[in-house]
């Protein structure tokens, strides 16, 4: 474990975290609504600093990202613990690690997970052939004092970093990782703050404010949300997440809209899997809406993940599953040369 560097210390022995927009005061002994970060004796300290939970090499359109170094693979970690509750979480088995009704005797017996150094991540990374490296699985955020001693590192070295986040990081949090973060694709999981509320335990406004923040970043942002049938699925609100998208962020941000399958999710198995019309519906709002690139997850569909121009509509990468197959030059459509928006080698 590590001493916590988001966070300010109590008269009263308590700490205030401040690395996520939960802004959790803790107890002297207690954690934090991640799980993870624990006060101890009036210090915050970050439990599995160090210790990995899942590693992976994966594609980098797994995250998703595809105007991001396109066909290329990246080295992917996580930790336990995470600062939302969502039913729908496909990971729960490392993110859901918190006691019931607040109890902390699981901190006592807890495999935090294999040993892994910041220097040893980045060096994994670089033996493995990846060109980033992805802080994913659960919300980075909570990781966030381990997650920029591997950054720092990384950038030293030739290596492009990359968040897949809820967006609910403080704003400290969003300065001190943008001089080292090159990419991040975000969870805008609905535009209804109840659905934030009752389905993750959090608010819908600090994740809007943080996808403007780092739209004026020097950093790559997509944006994915998840329809999920009778949650997430309301046409007028996934119109509304794509006007803010195009309004707030731009046309050339990609949206991802991906399926939701029961059968993988920690509390919603009784729900049915999205249905490919809902998302070919939710493609036409996006498209409706003004943005020029949409794309279809979690579905079998020709054409649903290619990258199109948006100014002749020449194909300029087409996607089989997480197959790549390039027809750009240079990030520039080969028949009218526009640029596609992007970071490409």
């Amino acid at each position: 474990m590590k001493e916590c560097r988001f966070y300010e210390k109590k008269e009263d022995g308590s700490v205030a975290c401040q690395a996520c927009s939960h802004f959790c005061n803790i107890k002297n002994g207690g954690v934090g609504i991640c799980g993870i970060r624990q006060n101890i004796n009036g210090k915050l300290y970050l439990l599995p600093y160090g210790k990995a939970a899942a590693v992976n090499i994966d594609p980098i359109e797994k995250k998703p990202l595809f105007h991001f170094l396109p066909g290329t693979y990246t080295y992917s970690f996580g930790t336990l613990g995470c600062n939302f509750r969502c039913a729908n979480c496909q990971n729960f088995d490392i993110s859901q690690i918190y006691g019931k009704k607040g109890d902390i005797g699981y901190l006592k017996n807890i495999d935090w997970g294999v040993d892994l150094e910041p220097k040893d991540i980045v060096s994994r990374a670089k033996e493995a052939g990846c060109n980033s490296i992805s802080y994913t699985y659960i919300e980075p955020t909570i990781f966030t004092e381990y997650a920029l001693d591997v950054m720092k590192i990384a950038h030293e070295q030739g290596l492009k970093n990359v968040w897949v986040s809820n967006g609910y990081m403080s704003e400290n949090v969003v300065d001190a990782i943008v001089p080292f973060l090159d990419a991040i694709n975000i969870d805008i999981k609905s535009f209804d703050n109840e659905f934030y509320r009752s389905n993750c335990g959090a608010k819908l406004q600090p994740v809007l404010e943080n996808c403007r923040r780092l739209a004026r970043k020097s950093v790559w942002l997509e944006i994915t949300t998840l329809v999920i049938p009778t949650l997430s699925d309301n046409s007028e609100i996934l119109g509304n997440i794509a006007k803010f998208v195009h309004d707030d962020l731009g046309s050339h941000v990609p949206w991802h809209v991906s399926a939701f399958s029961g059968i993988i999710s920690w509390k919603l198995k009784h729900l049915p899997s999205t249905s490919l019309e809902k998302l070919q519906e939710t493609y036409a709002i996006g498209k409706k809406a003004g943005l020029e690139y949409v794309y279809l997850g979690n579905v079998i569909e020709a054409e649903s993940e290619n990258t199109c121009c948006p100014k002749c509509g020449e194909r300029v990468i087409r996607r089989d599953g997480f197959q790549v197959s390039r027809n750009d030059d240079k990030g520039r459509c080969p028949r009218c040369a526009a640029k596609i928006p992007g970071v490409f080698i």
